[in-house]
This record gives C-alpha cells, structure tokens and sequence, in this order.
C-alpha cells in the first residue's frame, strides 16, 4: 500500500505540479477516465449505440489522444495546446447529450485543471466560456430545462471555473515560494563559498551533502586521486606535528560522522610537505528533532602560517635558552662560591646576594623557556621511581619560607608523615615551587598560604590555597595557557611571565593527573593537583 500511495502522488506532481506538464500523460488520464464512463453507463444497463452522442464524444477524446501523442507540442506556440483540454470540455458535452446521463459532467475538472495549470487565471476564464458554451447550451438545448437538468448542468461551469482558479492560485503560490527559496539558496550559497574557511557538511551516514570552495581546494591537497563523497576517506592527512599518516578513525570527518564534537583539532594536509597545509578542524553535530544525530557541520580553518610560526619561535626559544643556560649556570656557581667567604665586607655581601637573587631568578625563567619548548616538540616523559611527595611538600615549604618572610606571608603545611608514589621527583619538585611561589607572590602581607597533602581514594591530593588577590572568572579559562598573566597581575607589576602554570599542567597530565583552580577576585585561590598513587 504504501509503494501505490508513493506512486500516485507522484502521478499527482507530474500532472499539476511539474514545471513542464506532459500533455500525453494528461490527456491520457482524461481519455481512460472518459472510457471507464462509458463502460460502466453500459455495464448498468445503458447500451450505447455507435452512432450516439455519448460515441462521438469518445471518438473526439481519440482523435485529442492521437493529437497528443503526435504533435510536437515543444516547438509549437504555448497557446496551441490548449485546445486539447477544449476538445475535451467539447467531448464531455455531447457525452452528456444522452437520456441516460453519466458522471461525465465531473470530468469536466480534469480539463478545467489542466487549463488553469496551464494558464492561470486566463485559463479559468476559458474554462468557464467552454463549459458554458460546449458543455451546458447544448445539454439543455437537448435534454431541456427541466429542473434535474438544469441543476447538474449548470453548476458545472461554476465548479470547473472553480477548480482552475484554485489550482491557478495554488501554483501562483508554490512559485512565489519557490522563487524566495531559491533566492535564499543562491543568498547562502554565495556567503557559503565567500568565507574563509572551509565547510563541509554531512548526512546521518557521513555521505557529504555540501562543501564549498574553501573547501574543495583542501580536499584537493588531501586527496590527489579524487575524493568519494564520503566521511573517513585515507588520504594525505596527517597529525598535529605533520610526521603520521591519520587512521580513519583518527580522522575529522568520521569522528564527527560518529556524532563527536570538537574544535582546534590540528591536522596537516598534503603529500609535499613544502605545499601542505596545517588545518584547525571544528565538528557539531545536527540533530532531528527528536534529538537522533542527522548530520554534522565541520570547518577548516587554514592555520599553516600560525604553527609555522610557532614552530620558529619555539625553535628560537630553544635555541637562545642553551645559549644562556650555561653562562649563567656560571654565574650562579661563582656568586655562591663569593658568597661562602667570610672575609668580604658587608657591603659587598649585600651586593652579591642581589646579583645572585637575580641570577637565580634568571636561571630559573630561562629553564622554564626550555621546558616550554621541550613540551611543544613531545618531550613529556617523565623517569618514574618511588618518590616521597610528603617530604617533597616539606622541603617546598621550607625552600619557600624566606620568601614568604620577606613578603609577609604566614606560609603553613600539613601533611603525613610520609607519602610514596611513582613519579619523577624532579618534576614534582617544579610542580611543588611553582604553586608555592605563585601564592606566596600573589598574597598581600598579612596574609597566609596554607598547604595540605592527603589521600583521596586512590590519589594523592595536593592543595594550595590562599588569601591573595584572587583570579576573575574570565581568566580561568585562560588561565594554563603560556604566556597569559591576569590583568591584575599586569596592573600590580607583579614579576612573572605566565609560564609557571603551563608548566605545572604539562607535568601533572604527563603523571596521569589532573589539576584544578578555585578562586573568587579578591578572596584568594585554591589550586588542587591529583595524582594517581600507582
């Protein structure tokens, strides 16, 4: 049933809504639904004789359907076909010229259809002159003006005229709208290909269902030999550091055809490493509206110039903090050589302490420089070993007392006795300074950092809080990204780079962890690092 339903109103469109109707196939419908009237007036008893009105209405409708299948009606004038719907209101009218009446009246819609179709409102008027003068004169004029005759003959025009004027309205509707949605579409696909970026868009089965030219020319990079259509396609498709061929499931356009969302996903694309191109892949997926995945959206943003960029830079950083890290190093080792004498004035004491506080404080921003870059080229592996991270929190404190003194800061720990897990001490050592120094820097004098390590299931939990001057809501977020420092931090002058946190999160995740931040301006911060035990 449902395969016939299908059918017909697909029948339906290619009669009344096609933009080039078929005159045959309408013709067609009309001559079987004339010839089904005439059999069943003669199967209810109602024999026609061949030379009957009835008759030569048939053999008009024959001579129309030949005329139909034979005419080249595309290369003749537009008005030209409409004299097969009147030769069928023609028909229709001697059909009627019979005692024995019929249902032909009603047919009188098929042409009245076709004509307004046709036509527009020219057409209802010629429907309603052709019904009136065809189809009701010569029925009354034969059969009378009775009563009975008079009511089924005459309101036949009125319903015919009727019925061309709805279709003629229906369709003047339908290409108004049709008209405004292709504009909107020609609008969207003009904003669709002007931006700079490329889009794609997928179906429920990752099929592509539009791309625009943005895109087109990365998929040309991607794919040399042509591209399917469809989602999860190997190609020249690379990772974030351009040395990986992606699997299929690693690949943008199936992860989101599996209904993931992402954004910044860095891929590169492209054989030839000197044209290939580094891409930033954003995916959301399109849902129906009962919530069930019926696509994905995804943009390709071309971020080439950007990594290259920073791939320079961390180069350049890299390169420059080896420079420095050895004289330095001397520096340092000279100034406490000086610094262990106890023949010097006090004078010049206080000047070496000054220049190795400052050395120091230039040591430790050029390694942290160094560790930046060593974390963008993948070199986050830790050497773990039992480690103690309770002594570790002792002696972070106690390293960071003088400081806190100087500042006037109460700094407090609390901790167990002991606390052993696998890790690299070296690296929790950094962690462990980081946090102590950044509290301690950011605490008013007068106020307290407080330090707490615990067991928490199967992690150990590390807690830095204190009563400073606190983080916006705006700058969490943004608040482990390198070289981003809070605008409080900039309108205070407070010493710092913005590496020490990027630092501390890299460390943290290398170990299996995780670390948090709670903080209100001007209340304080609490940074919380979990680690696993195992």
């Amino acid at each position: 049933m449902g395969r016939v339903a299908e059918r017909l109103a697909g029948l339906h469109r290619r009669l009344l809504f096609a933009d080039d109707p078929d005159p045959v196939l309408v013709q067609a419908v009309f001559a079987v639904l004339f010839l089904a009237d005439i059999l069943l007036r003669a199967a209810g008893g109602s024999p026609l004789a061949l030379g009957s009105w009835p008759m030569a209405g048939l053999v008009l409708v024959a001579l129309a359907t030949a005329a139909a299948l034979v005419v080249p009606w595309q290369r003749a004038a537009p008005w030209t076909i409409g004299i097969l719907p009147v030769v069928d209101i023609l028909a229709l009218g001697l059909s009627r010229m019979d005692p024995g009446g019929g249902a032909t009246g009603t047919l009188a819609v098929v042409p009245a259809l076709w004509l307004g179709r046709q036509y527009g409102p020219r057409g209802a008027v010629v429907v309603f002159l052709a019904t009136a003068l065809l189809l009701v004169t010569p029925g009354l004029a034969y059969l009378g003006v009775s009563g009975a005759n008079l009511t089924r003959t005459v309101l036949i025009p009125l319903v015919a005229t009727w019925a061309a004027l709805a279709i003629s309205y229906a369709l003047e509707r339908v290409r108004a709208g049709t008209e405004v949605i292709e504009h909107q579409r020609r609008v969207s696909q003009a904003i669709f290909d002007a931006v700079d970026v490329g889009l794609v868009l997928l179906d429920h089965t990752g099929a592509y269902q539009g791309v625009n030219r943005r895109q087109t020319d990365f998929i040309g990079l991607a794919f040399p030999d042509g591209h399917s259509g469809r989602a999860g396609q190997l190609g020249a498709v690379y990772d974030a550091e351009g040395t990986r061929e992606l699997t299929r499931e690693e690949l943008p356009t199936y992860r989101a055809s599996r209904g993931e969302e992402f954004t910044d996903v860095r891929i590169w694309v492209g054989r030839d490493p000197l044209t290939r191109r580094a891409l930033s892949v954003s995916a959301h997926r399109v849902e129906d509206d009962a919530g069930n995945l019926a696509g994905a959206a995804l943009g390709y943003k071309d971020v080439t110039d950007y990594m290259r960029a920073l791939r320079v830079k961390d180069e350049f950083v890299a390169s420059v903090s080896h420079e420095l890290r050895t004289p330095l190093t001397s520096i340092v080792g000279y100034a406490q050589l000086l610094l262990e004498r106890d023949d010097l004035p006090p004078d010049v004491v206080a000047q070496l302490e000054v220049m190795a506080r400052n050395s120091g404080r230039l040591h430790r921003l050029v390694a942290d420089l160094l560790h930046s870059a060593r974390l963008d080229e993948g070199a986050t592996a830790v050497a773990r070993a039992p480690v103690d991270l309770a002594a570790v929190v002792r002696d972070g404190v106690e390293a960071a007392g003088p400081a806190a003194r100087r500042a006037g800061v109460d700094l407090a720990a609390e901790a167990p006795p002991t606390l052993v897990l696998m890790a690299d001490r070296e690296r929790l050592e950094q962690v462990v300074d980081n946090l102590l120094s950044n509290a301690v820097k950011y605490t008013h004098a007068g106020g307290c950092v407080r330090v707490s390590l615990a067991v928490d299931a199967d992690r150990a939990e590390l807690c830095v809080a204190d009563t400073g001057i606190g983080i916006a809501a705006a700058d969490r977020d943004r608040l482990f990204t390198r070289f981003f420092r809070t605008r409080e931090a900039e309108e205070r002058s407070i010493q710092g780079v913005g590496l020490g946190l990027s630092i501390t999160k890299a460390i943290v995740e290398s170990h299996g962890g995780r670390i948090e931040v709670e903080s209100e301006l001007g209340t304080g911060s609490a940074f919380r690092v979990r680690l696993p035990l195992g």
